[in-house]
């Protein structure tokens, strides 16, 4: 049997959790900032928990954690 290959774009999004779920940082953060609000950069900084609804798709995306 071939091994299961891991999706590389989604590995570098997503970073499991030690309860088992996925963490993962927010997106316009990187560049474009003086527009943007400090409350709102300071907001982007913080990570997320991804929501139960989109866990099955990442899962079949890292088979391997």
């Amino acid at each position: 049997m071939p091994k299961i290959k891991t999706n590389r774009a989604a590995a570098k999004r997503f970073k499991k959790t030690g309860r088992g779920k996925f963490g993962f940082n927010k997106s316009h953060a990187s560049h474009i900032l003086t527009k943007k609000t400090t409350k709102r950069k300071r907001a982007l900084r913080q990570g997320r928990i991804l929501d139960d609804t989109d866990t099955r798709q990442v899962k079949r995306l890292l088979p391997n954690g």
